[in-house]
């Protein structure tokens, strides 16, 4: 089992040296990776299922801000839960993502995508909302093909992005295409990450049954591409128990997320110190 950490901006806010601080722990702690969430746009009245969102909460860019742990970092990885996909241009979003990357030393490695809820959110980028599903779907298509494209050039004829000839520089580290990991918390989300992604996230909102349902669905699409290294990402808590842990490795998963539960920064640090000394990652390999 992988331990990550999640930074939320709204909820800790944007202080430079909260984010460094945070980040610079959970390395020192063991844990695998950081991700950050995104919101391009909010309004007043913005609501994701029964919660409203205030539009005034500051959402960091996950980019920008990933950028920023990069530098002051040295092996934790680097993760969205979720890019808005749909929102993101893929040809510039092909060149941005593989800066990090190369600029990390191949630490952009848990890239999560998903399609957003926010109806206005669509609408302020000039993006249809019923549409960003198939916009998602080519989009992870024109970020794979720009990534392993040649000097030659590639070429797209897509029903949103079309392009001929086209070449993407510089490669992520080692040349290799960033694999895409697909959150979301619907049967439709299951299906897009196991034909298209590397991976599953889904949402925290679920059944056991639904949740089950909905990873035969990943994992019969991925089989069909025999795409044997399937990940299973799910969200926890930092007073989880080891059999909690247990029980998901048992179902399938491979990676747990968690976030501290408060924004002061000391407390923040000891929780996470308490979780990696309970499950021994200060001495599992990053």
């Amino acid at each position: 089992m992988k331990f990550a950490v999640s930074y939320s901006t709204p909820f800790f806010g944007t202080d430079p040296d909260r984010l460094i601080g945070y980040a610079r722990h959970a390395e020192h702690c063991g844990f695998e990776a950081v991700y950050l969430p995104e919101h391009i746009a909010l309004y007043p009245g913005a609501t994701v299922g029964p919660m409203e969102i205030t539009p005034s909460v500051p959402f960091a860019d996950p980019l920008d801000a990933l950028s920023f742990v990069a530098a002051a970092t040295d092996r934790i990885l680097l993760g969205t839960a979720v890019l808005l996909l749909p929102y993101h241009h893929p040809v510039v979003l092909a060149k941005r993502l593989a800066t990090i990357d190369v600029l990390s030393r191949g630490r952009m490695r848990l890239l999560t995508v998903g399609l957003g809820t926010l109806p206005g959110e669509a609408q302020a980028v000039g993006v249809d909302f019923g549409t960003r599903g198939r916009r998602a779907d080519e989009a992870i298509d024109v970020l794979r093909l720009l990534w392993s494209g040649d000097a030659d050039g590639v070429s797209f004829q897509g029903e949103f992005f079309r392009f001929e000839n086209l070449c993407s520089f510089p490669k992520p580290y080692a040349t290799e295409p960033l694999p895409i990991h697909v959150g979301g918390s619907s049967r439709a989300a299951a299906r897009r990450a196991g034909g298209r992604g590397d991976g599953y996230f889904p949402g925290g909102a679920l059944g056991p049954g639904e949740r089950a349902v909905q990873l035969e669905i990943a994992r019969a699409a991925a089989a069909d591409r025999g795409n044997d290294a399937f990940e299973y990402t799910r969200w926890g808590s930092l007073d989880m128990p080891v059999e909690r842990v247990e029980a998901l490795a048992e179902q399938g998963v491979t990676r747990i997320v968690v976030s501290a539960s408060t924004g002061e920064p000391q407390q923040a640090r000891d929780e996470l110190s308490a979780f990696a000394e309970r499950f021994g990652l200060a001495h599992a390999p990053i």
